[in-house]
C-alpha cells in the first residue's frame, strides 16, 4: 500500500469516533470551548455596559470604581487573572467554608474560566461601549427630551439601538479574542480543544495531527462566528435608509 495512503488511514483511525480514536474527545473539547465562550459573553457584555455608564456618571465613586476596575483587568495578563480566580478565589472560598462549616464551597474549572475571561472581556467591552456613547450626538438626547421621553425610554428607544450598531465592530473583535482566550483554561485542566489536543498528541505521539485538528476546529468556530456577526450587523442596520 502506498505510504501516503497508509498515513491517511492512520490519521483517519486516530480521529475516528469510538474507543479506537480521539474524535469523541476532540468534539467534546469543541463543545466545551464554545460553551465557555457563550457562557462568558452575556455577563461580560452586561458588566461592560454598566461600567461604561459608570464612567459617564457624575457620581465620583462610580466613576473612579469603574476606571480602577478597567485599569486592573486591562493591565493584567489574562493567564494571571485566571490564576487569581482559580487559586485565589477558591482559597478564599475554602477558608470561608472551613469557618462556617459549609461543604464543597468552590468554583469548578469551568466557572473559574468563565469568571476570569468575563472580567477581562467586560473591562475591554466597557471601552468599546464608552466610545460608542461618545459617538452619539448630544442632539439625540435633546431631541428625545423634547419629545417628552424619560431617561429610561430615551436609552431604550433612541440611544441603545444606535449604540449597538456603533459598538458592534469592536465587540465582534472582542468576541474573536474571547474565543482564542478560551485556550488559556487548558492550564487549569479544563478539557477544551487545546487540552484535548495536548492529551491526544502526548498519548499517540502525533502532535502535528492533533494540533492541526485543533487549528481547524478554532477556524470553524471563527467562520461560524463571522457568519453570525454578519447576520447581526445586517439586522442592526435594517432601519437605515438605502444609500
Amino acid at each position: 500500500m502506498d505510504i501516503k495512503m497508509e498515513a491517511a488511514l492512520d490519521a483517519f483511525a486516530l480521529l475516528s469516533f469510538g474507543d479506537a480514536g480521539w474524535g469523541d474527545e476532540m468534539a467534546s473539547g469543541l463543545a466545551v470551548t464554545a460553551a465557555l465562550a457563550l457562557a462568558t459573553l452575556p455577563g461580560g457584555l452586561v458588566i461592560g455596559f454598566l461600567l461604561a455608564l459608570a464612567k459617564q456618571s457624575s457620581d465620583r465613586l462610580l466613576f473612579h470604581s469603574a476606571n480602577i476596575y478597567t485599569t486592573i483587568f486591562r493591565g493584567l495578563p489574562e493567564l494571571l487573572t485566571l490564576f487569581l480566580v482559580y487559586f485565589g478565589v477558591n482559597a478564599l472560598l475554602q477558608s470561608i467554608a472551613e469557618s462556617s462549616g459549609v461543604v464543597d464551597l468552590a468554583l469548578s474549572r469551568f466557572q473559574s474560566g468563565m469568571i476570569a475571561l468575563g472580567l477581562v472581556f467586560s473591562a475591554f467591552a466597557s471601552e468599546v461601549f464608552l466610545s460608542a456613547f461618545r459617538a452619539i450626538p448630544k442632539g439625540q438626547y435633546e431631541g428625545a427630551n423634547a419629545l417628552g421621553l424619560g431617561k429610561f425610554a430615551t436609552m431604550r428607544l433612541v440611544i441603545f439601538p444606535q449604540l449597538v450598531r456603533i459598538a458592534l465592530p469592536g465587540l465582534s473583535n472582542l468576541w474573536m479574542i474571547l474565543l482564542k482566550d478560551t485556550a488559556l483554561v487548558s492550564v487549569i485542566g479544563l478539557e477544551e480543544i487545546l487540552r484535548q489536543a495536548q492529551i491526544a498528541s502526548r498519548v499517540t505521539r502525533e502532535p502535528f495531527l492533533f494540533f492541526g485538528t485543533a487549528i481547524l476546529l478554532y477556524l470553524i468556530l471563527t467562520l461560524a462566528s463571522s457568519v453570525a456577526i454578519g447576520g447581526i450587523e445586517r439586522w442592526s442596520k435594517r432601519g437605515e435608509a438605502a444609500r
